[in-house]
């Protein structure tokens, strides 16, 4: 059923990132718009914003000041009323917003696994000892030394095009990326196979689109409860209530999964020491509408478990 609402007297503003990645999301979230309120695509208006992550790729993000570099931007242009709502990666998002903006609208969630991808190699099993294996994430590499401390790791910066060159440039034998982005791309063929969750648990959140706006903007409140996916949301909320317990950053490995079963949520939760010697996993059940609730108390259960000084640097 269409939602009623004119034609807007300026076109409603999309901050993005620029990757294609990231435009596609924007694009999505403009679709969805359109369809619930049947406007035409002129009544909004893509506005692509340069992000400090996406300048830096010499270094890690642990040691440029961690997610925020993602969004940082994108947010000011949003208080500053340069755009009218923001589309994020969910899996980018620090587990706060700065005051006066409000993220509580999430697009249908895509699938949340990780995938291998290599020219070379068809599973992590099958590769060599002593394998250079390419990766930016933290989650990731610790989570590879752990499983595969054989293995050589390095810095793997850039969009998915960006890392699927450099692998056939023989920058490494593999990598890994969301499926999530793989099939939004068009792009699931890059991958040899998706890895269970069982076998490598994903970030928190990851798959999930996320839309920002200013809290003040009741119209665009409206607009957005009229796409925000609740299945999504109590799936997210959970996840990043986990993170933000365990005040979770790009310095620390942290993983979780939340899946919905009627009204019952399971989580599973992952915390590593950063150079893989070490995980600690747990999960919970129990009501949807209870999983904030459920994040925390996972991520104390852990916390509780943990030695000191578990995500320290080694």
């Amino acid at each position: 059923m269409k939602q009623h609402r004119p034609t807007p007297a300026q076109p409603l503003r999309i901050g993005t990132r620029g990757s294609p990645l990231a435009l596609w999301q924007a694009h999505e979230a403009r679709r969805s718009l359109m369809v619930a309120f049947d406007l035409p695509e002129a009544a909004f208006e893509v506005v692509v914003i340069k992000v400090t992550g996406d300048m830096i790729q010499d270094r890690s993000l642990k040691d440029s000041g961690g997610k925020g570099l993602f969004t940082r931007e994108i947010e000011e242009a949003l208080l500053d009323r340069s755009i009218d709502i923001a589309v994020h990666s969910m899996k980018d998002m620090p587990t706060l917003q700065p005051l006066g903006l409000r993220l509580d609208c999430y697009l249908p969630r895509e699938d949340a696994r990780d995938s291998f991808v290599s020219y070379q190699y068809n599973s992590l099993a099958d590769l060599p000892h002593g394998a250079v294996v390419g990766s930016s994430s933290l989650r990731r590499r610790a989570q590879l030394a752990l499983r595969r401390p054989d293995l050589k790791l390095v810095e793997f910066r850039g969009n998915v095009q960006t890392r699927m060159r450099k692998l056939e440039e023989g920058v490494a034998a593999a990598t890994f990326l969301a499926m999530a982005g793989l099939n939004r791309l068009g792009m699931a063929h890059v991958a040899k196979s998706a890895i269970a969750p069982e076998e490598m648990l994903p970030a928190v959140a990851q798959g999930a689109i996320g839309v920002e706006r200013r809290a003040d903007d009741v119209q665009v409140a409206e607009m957005l409860a009229a796409v925000h996916c609740r299945d999504t949301g109590l799936r997210v909320d959970a996840e990043r209530a986990f993170l933000a317990e365990l005040d979770g950053s790009c310095e620390t490995p942290i993983a979780a999964l939340a899946l919905l079963k009627g009204d019952e949520l399971w989580l599973r939760g992952e915390i590593l020491r950063p150079d893989g010697s070490q995980s600690l996993s747990d999960d919970i059940r129990g009501p949807a509408a209870d999983g904030p609730a459920m994040g925390r108390e996972l991520a104390k259960r852990l916390k509780a478990r943990a030695p000191a000084g578990f995500f320290d640097w080694r």
